[in-house]
């Protein structure tokens, strides 16, 4: 990815980060620091699966994803945020799902992990409001074509969209005032299509002609995607 960002024109300072270890975390953060003097955007993709019910859930799994997903990004965020302060100005994206509570029999742990992540994102807008810094939550509308989607066998490439649509909404919500942008729970389509007069969705198919169901929809045709084979 290094290599990718520095042949568009642009630095990088690649780093291996476990997010649940504090002291790294503080290291990336010196590191960036360091580096290019400054920190204007955050965003928190780092994850673990697990989708089985509670009785399916051993606690060692539980304590996994937690402490990558709600626990990690909370960690990260609060790492950053000292600069984005002093600086006045900071964007925090944190890939998690609005919150809503009728949709978790067989992911409530996974959910749990979650929705710890969006709230961070809506906790630190409301502390921050006013004084430059940002932070949102964002969720793509449909799987997305990636190893998890491919390592778990979460349907076929006709059911996915291409990584950019989601990287777009993301660059989009970083390209927006974070006195104006924060505080929400964004669906990656819906954003593109509200904020950024985004129409064309076809760009984003995996399979041109072929535009994929929305998450909702998958989870009832394909029955929570089959999440017994789901895995961290």
């Amino acid at each position: 990815m290094a290599d990718e960002i520095e042949a568009l024109g642009a630095k990088a300072l690649p780093f291996p980060l476990d997010v649940r270890d504090d002291t790294k975390i503080e290291d990336c953060v010196a590191a960036t620091m360091k580096e290019f003097g400054r920190i204007d955007y955050l965003c928190n993709n780092a994850g673990a699966l697990w989708w089985k019910p509670i009785e399916e859930t051993p606690m060692f799994r539980y304590d996994l994803i937690n402490s990558i997903n709600s626990r990690g990004s909370f960690a990260l965020s609060a790492a950053c945020l000292p600069h984005m302060r002093e600086a006045g100005y900071g964007h925090i994206v944190n890939q998690s799902p609005p919150i809503r509570t009728d949709k978790l029999a067989g992911m409530t742990a996974y959910y749990i992990s979650k929705f710890g992540m969006t709230l961070g994102a809506l906790g630190i807008a409301q502390e921050y409001k006013g004084k430059g810094v940002a932070a949102n939550s964002i969720w793509p509308n449909t799987l997305i074509e990636s190893s998890a989607t491919e390592n778990h066998a979460l349907g076929k490439p006709e059911f996915w969209r291409k990584a950019e649509v989601l990287t777009d909404a993301i660059m989009g919500i970083f390209s927006q005032d974070p006195n104006v942008c924060t505080g929400n729970q964004f669906i990656d389509e819906t954003f593109l299509r509200e904020w950024m007069q985004e129409t064309d969705f076809t760009k984003y198919q995996c399979v041109p002609g072929s535009e994929p169901p929305t998450m909702e929809q998958l989870v009832e045709k394909m029955g929570k995607f089959d999440a017994g084979r789901a895995k961290v």
